[in-house]
């Protein structure tokens, strides 16, 4: 029996998606919930599953087809014999390749018809190494990759005493071409959007990191072994930046027209780089969680963000921003900011540096921060002491327990 594979539920406010990865061919054996293929939206990446155990029947629509919701992209064979000629079909492959015949056209899977007709090939002259002897779109791609080379191989000349190298010509070096993923088309936009929207400015300040460096030595192995997670510093500016928002509220707020929307409730985003592009999942009501509740939960989001399972849910919305450049050796940088909100924190590599504290040059393991915030709805005060606020939190960490 034939099931169809069809595209999921589209998140709301996207149209449409793009087939990203089949991870399975025509005749691959698929378990039950196995992965097969990923969709990518402007947001998420959206996984369809195997619906049972059984092999994929057909493929519809190939990598970088757009599609809308529902629709069929493709044809499942579930049933008991196909698991059982599956595994016979698996033991006999050798034999079945060497005996049988060179496969006919209409054998062959869509991506393989595809380019056999476009560059008007015969299958029987391309080695088939595919499973059970099938011809691949890896094995096509080989072959005219052969040929071209072929082609372009120089004629040797006949050997003199004196050569003369001639440079490679423009047309012969190699350039690749590929298009955007949708997440980075999307966030492409959204910067531009922003840059263009948006009256940003950037201001800085240096924070010393002993203090933070000297109580996360202290009390790193007995946090870990109680809270099962590690105590990293993203945890001490979380804190430090909810305070800040308390205190200058405009910088936890958005602008919605010709209103200002004022939050009372202080979601933070993270700034995380995946494979396919930078997102900003969201930690909700951070203000409520403690150090290892934050710690948990941006190595969770982390984690998901690798893995390409954030869904929705996580990353819309958010009131303020923070990025951390430092874990790239970034030493300062002028974030964008993420609309629609009005302030983003960004963090720094740490590297020790002279600095003179209490009237005598010491060195001291400094990172740059920096705040950009639109000028629209942020003032320059507003904007100065909110990173004052953060620096003298970072260096006293003791004030963070205490809220002062």
């Amino acid at each position: 029996m034939s099931l169809k594979i069809q595209v999921p539920t589209l998140p709301e406010s996207v149209a449409d998606a793009t087939i990203a990865t089949w991870h399975k061919k025509v005749g691959d054996f698929c378990e039950r919930d196995e992965n097969i293929v990923d969709i990518e939206t402007d947001k998420v990446v959206l996984e369809v599953v195997a619906p049972d155990d059984g092999v994929i029947e057909e493929i519809v629509h190939d990598e970088g087809a757009t599609v809308n919701a529902h629709d069929v992209i493709g044809l499942f064979k579930a049933t008991s014999a196909a698991i059982s000629s599956t595994s016979t079909e698996e033991k006999t492959s050798h034999v079945a390749a060497a005996a049988s015949p060179a496969q006919s056209h209409d054998a062959l899977s869509p991506a393989v018809r595809r380019l056999v007709s476009e560059h008007g090939l015969d299958p029987e002259s391309i080695r088939a190494t595919g499973k059970d002897g099938r011809l691949s779109k890896e094995d096509v791609e080989a072959y005219l990759k052969a040929q071209t080379t072929q082609t372009q191989k120089p004629i040797s000349a006949p050997e003199s005493s004196s050569q003369v190298i001639t440079p490679k010509s423009a047309g012969a070096r190699e350039q690749k071409r590929v298009p955007m993923t949708r997440l980075r088309k999307r966030v492409a936009e959204r910067l531009v959007s922003v840059q263009q929207n948006s009256a940003i400015l950037t201001t800085f300040n240096e924070v010393n990191m002993q203090p933070v460096m000297e109580l996360r030595q202290k009390y790193k192995e007995v946090f870990e072994k109680t809270h099962n997670s590690r105590l990293g510093f993203m945890s001490f500016f979380t804190k430090a930046v909810i305070e800040g928002l308390k205190r200058y509220p405009d910088l936890n707020a958005s602008i919605d027209g010709d209103d200002i929307v004022y939050h009372g409730y202080f979601d933070i985003g993270i700034a995380v780089s995946a494979p396919r592009g930078l997102v900003v999942p969201i930690l909700r009501d951070a203000d409520s969680m403690s150090f290892a509740d934050i710690e948990t939960n941006i190595r969770t989001l982390g984690k998901k963000a690798q893995d390409n399972k954030l869904t929705m849910e996580e990353l819309t919305g958010g009131t303020f921003t923070i990025t951390n450049g430092g874990v790239f050796g970034s030493m300062m940088s002028t974030p964008i900011i993420n609309p629609p909100q009005s302030g983003i924190l960004g963090m720094h590599g740490i590297t020790d540096r002279a600095v003179v504290i209490d009237g005598e040059i010491v060195v001291r393991p400094m990172m740059y921060i920096a705040l950009s915030y639109d000028h629209r709805i942020v003032d320059g005060r507003e904007s100065v002491g909110f990173l004052k606020t953060v620096k003298e939190l970072i260096e006293d960490p003791a004030r963070l327990l205490l809220e002062v």
